[in-house]
């Protein structure tokens, strides 16, 4: 018998203020009954503290599962007398850790809950929870994870802002810590109006870190004047790649010869120049880019790219192929096609499909008649050899190396646009000395003919005070897109469905 009770001072130690009396199994669930002891209790309206008993009331709290069942623990608490004089009031008496008031779970069942509910929220949390013998319902779970208090912080020094999107037209904006990269706060949009009154609140800050939103960057000028703004390196670079590949694709004519990729030469390309040299005639007249747009018929931002041609042959770009099931066997189709030019194409099919072809005949057919089949080697698009560009030197293959080596030696443009990569990526990485070091760079870019990279220095003129932050201070806004992917993860997790207050409070949880 003494065993017994060990075993049960193990199983159940967390009832240990509590005296246990009994334990039964009814099968599906285990019931502990159990009383308080006889000790004296505080009137919380007064203080005073009393072991008159006036009754008993029996409570039933269920606490943590025990070999997968529920258990369910029925207490008789006391319900006791106030001491004081005059005083007619009587109180339930609570057992802290234990039993609180209006709570019908003991406070450890409530942790276990809480720690669900904060990673699975809903429906998810319900569905664990009831393997776990702990059934709750979807609602339940909602207001468990709604009472777990939110961290209240410090206003730190640096902060990073960033926004995302949960639907289209409903945008939220997100900020964190810089330093310790603790959640902060959720906005429930991304105006100038509400990011500034929640700065003036927090005048501590003294760093805010920030993409390139002009609407941001007002806010915090208004807000917090003598702030230091530091633009997102990561953006710095994905500007510089998408320039890099309008660059690219402007020299097709020019490193397609080099390389043996075809140029589009159809109905299409012809367009396309006669485009070229309306918008030019029109810009030679006088006529502005908005007039130009209204006479031809033409969005604005078409009639910018084609005004930034200097030359109609810049318009032309090689065909966007992708991956094709029909690249592993071109060698093959190649040498049959040399061999037989007369060779029909379902003999081919046959051939390849032998081999292990898993396509169809009409993919074969549109691979051939693109002339993919008798090129000496694999089409290389513009997209694949900006990456080449972009990637560091150390981690490109040597037959990367040997292209952009005969690319370079073939086109100057393309050879200055790879010394300009080069160069920015090392300034990069932030250092005291790469502010002069980028006014260095943007005169070197402005010097050559590359006008989309013009373009890309024009906007790092816009923001320069906070491009110079950027490359000259430690501080990064990484941590903060971060917090966006976690966010977007249990926006999914909930199927989109939640509101603003129960996503933000699912955010500064963590």
């Amino acid at each position: 018998m003494e065993d017994v009770s060990k075993l049960v001072q193990v199983v159940f130690s967390g009832l240990s203020p509590l005296i246990v009396e009994d334990v039964v199994d009814e099968g599906e669930r285990i019931v502990v009954r159990a009383r308080t002891p006889q000790d004296t209790a505080v009137y919380p309206m007064c203080g005073a503290s009393s072991g008159r008993v006036h009754g008993y009331h029996w409570r039933a709290v269920a606490d943590v599962p025990v070999d997968g069942r529920r258990v369910v623990v029925r207490v008789r608490v006391r319900r006791l007398a106030c001491p004081t004089r005059g005083c007619r009031h009587t109180f339930r008496e609570q057992v802290p850790g234990v039993l609180e008031r209006y709570q019908r779970r003991t406070a450890r069942l409530n942790g276990q809950v809480k720690a669900v509910v904060k990673e699975l929220a809903g429906r998810a949390a319900a569905r664990l929870l009831a393997i776990l013998a702990m059934g709750l319902s979807r609602h339940t779970a909602l207001r468990a994870l709604l009472r777990i208090p939110l961290p209240t912080g410090r206003t730190p020094r640096v902060i990073g802002v960033d926004d995302f999107a949960l639907r289209r037209r409903h945008r939220y904006a997100t900020m964190i810590d810089a330093e310790s990269h603790e959640r902060i706060d959720v906005l429930p949009d991304r105006t100038a109006d509400t990011l500034e009154a929640w700065l003036r609140e927090r005048p501590g800050v003294e760093v805010v870190c920030r993409d390139g939103s002009a609407t941001y960057a007002e806010a915090i000028r208004r807000a917090l004047p003598n702030a230091v703004q530091v633009a997102d390196r990561w953006h710095l670079w994905h500007n510089l790649c998408e320039a890099a590949l309008s660059e690219v694709k402007a020299h097709s004519t020019c490193w397609a010869g080099v390389l043996d990729a075809p140029i589009y030469d159809g109905p299409r390309a012809q367009t396309t120049l006669e485009r070229w040299h309306q918008v030019h005639d029109l810009l030679n007249q006088g006529v502005g880019l908005l007039e130009c747009a209204r006479r031809l018929q033409l969005a604005l931002n078409t009639v910018k790219r084609y005004a930034r041609a200097d030359r109609p042959e810049r318009m032309l770009r090689v065909p966007k192929y992708r991956a094709s099931l029909v690249d592993p066997y071109r060698e093959h189709l190649r040498k049959r096609r040399t061999d037989d030019p007369a060779a029909p194409v379902t003999h081919l099919f046959e051939e390849i499909k032998a081999l292990g072809y898993t396509g169809c005949l009409n993919l074969l057919h549109k691979y051939i008649n693109q002339g993919r089949a008798d090129a000496d080697r694999s089409h290389i698009s513009p997209r694949r050899l900006a990456r080449m560009l972009l990637t560091r030197p150390d981690n490109l293959k040597t037959e990367h190396r040997d292209i952009l080596a005969r690319l370079t030696a073939a086109c100057p443009e393309m050879t200055q646009l790879t010394v300009s990569i080069g160069d920015l990526a090392e300034l990069l990485t932030p250092c005291p000395g790469n502010a002069n070091g980028l006014s260095r760079w943007i005169a070197q870019v402005r010097a050559v003919d590359l006008p989309h990279l013009h373009a890309f220095t024009r906007g790092l003129e816009r923001d320069r005070d906070a491009v110079n932050a950027a490359i000259t201070l430690p501080y990064s806004n990484g941590p903060t897109e971060g917090v966006n992917t976690n966010t977007k993860r249990n926006a999914r997790q909930m199927h989109r469905r939640a509101g603003f207050t129960l996503l933000r409070h699912r955010i500064l949880l963590g």
